[in-house]
């Protein structure tokens, strides 16, 4: 019987990769401490430090077969729990921004509304556009940006050949380019 607390870590990572459970405990034991003392000396959050543990040693287990071990266990691990702080700090930083903004946003409402009012009146500019074109234009560029179906889709739906739904498509936003600009187009597609 292997007594696993002797075996080196290049051992445990053979044994790991073979799926061997006791080599994945031995090493989980082995490494635990100091990975949580490194995240939360770096996160000063307990269940930070402890989440980000638990989530390297799962990806471990779950991708021990695909391991590359281009250090030592120790460095591979320590590396690994490095870019998980680094994760959860940028995560940290992009949501402190998104609050910021938020508030940013409470704060200019009646800006924004005087801006949705614009932007519905621009819809319904392009919408009055869209109705002008011609009959089966208008029905394949509807079905392809607001029923969200695939040129093959509207092909078999209409009865048409996929060059000639592409036609259609290609027109019609050559029209709307033409009358309104290409962001504006794209801005309004993108909402519908």
């Amino acid at each position: 019987m292997t007594l696993y607390t002797t075996l080196a870590d290049h051992d445990l990572v053979a044994f790991l990769k073979d799926g061997d459970k006791t080599a994945f405990t031995e090493i989980y034991n082995r490494y635990k401490g100091l990975l949580y003392i490194h995240a939360f000396n770096r996160l000063r959050n307990q269940q930070e430090a402890d989440d980000v543990v638990h989530e390297l040693f799962t990806t471990l287990w779950t991708k021990r077969e695909d391991m590359f071990l281009k250090t030592h266990l120790s460095g591979y691990l320590y590396q690994a729990i490095r870019n998980r702080i680094i994760d959860v700090i940028s995560h940290k930083k992009v949501e402190s921004a998104y609050m910021v903004s938020l508030q940013h946003f409470i704060d200019k409402s009646e800006a924004v509304t005087d801006h949705l009012v614009r932007e519905n009146e621009l819809a319904a500019l392009i919408e009055k556009e869209i109705s002008a074109l011609p009959p089966k234009m208008r029905e394949v560029f509807e079905l392809s940006r607001k029923a969200n179906l695939s040129h093959r889709e509207i092909a078999a739906k209409l009865d048409l050949s996929e060059m000639t739904v592409k036609k259609h498509v290609n027109n019609a936003l050559k029209i709307l380019r033409g009358k309104f600009g290409l962001l504006t187009v794209l801005l309004y597609i993108s909402h519908h």
